[in-house]
């Protein structure tokens, strides 16, 4: 992963119109790369795609826009990311409606005025977004939905009771809450 970070870093640096913002210092492990800020504009942006591709490590590329629309048409280009994140004022409100409906295609977790650091396992959290940052977008690869990564619909046409998985057999020895022909019964009830 350190090396495909300072692989990915070295590749864009190198990039027509790219110009380095800030580096951080080299970590104090082997795996640690230094942090790296880079530049540009949306012109170089939009026509290099190079620029979109992610590098997972303490990388940003930082694009510099002079128009709304042309933030939209940025983020238009990004490929699917885990989060977005905006920093806006009250007067940037407008600005953010045009922004937000292309973010939710490109994003699993969207913040305003904060930093996407860490993840928690609750009921809230996704932990995903459309390829490439995810291989299955229908799903979060953290918090209590997780498990649904692992699940596949399998549907039992005719077949008898008594060859059944267990939880979905008429006598619902698991007590699970089902919905039968679309009725929710309750365990219990």
């Amino acid at each position: 992963i350190a090396a495909s970070c300072r692989s990915g870093i070295e590749s864009l640096a190198a990039q027509d119109g790219v110009d380095l913002v800030a580096r951080g210092q080299h970590g104090q492990t082997e795996n640690a790369p230094e942090p790296t800020i880079l530049g540009t504009d949306v012109a170089t942006f939009l026509t290099n795609d190079v620029l979109h591709e992610e590098i997972f490590g303490a990388a940003s590329l930082i694009i510099r826009y002079g128009s709304a629309e042309e933030l939209v048409a940025s983020a238009r280009r990004m490929e699917g990311q885990l989060t977005a994140t905006l920093h806006l004022r009250d007067s940037d409100h407008a600005t953010a409606a045009k922004l937000l409906p292309v973010l939710e295609g490109k994003a699993g977790r969207i913040l305003a005025n904060g930093w996407p650091t860490g993840v928690e396992v609750c009921h809230a959290m996704v932990h995903g977004g459309p390829y490439p940052a995810t291989s299955d977008s229908r799903s979060t690869s953290v918090g209590t939905l997780a498990i649904e990564r692992f699940l596949r619909p399998v549907a039992y046409q005719n077949v008898p009771d008594a060859l059944l998985p267990e939880p979905i057999r008429d006598s619902n020895p698991w007590s699970l809450d089902r919905r039968i022909d679309g009725v929710l019964e309750r365990s219990g009830e």
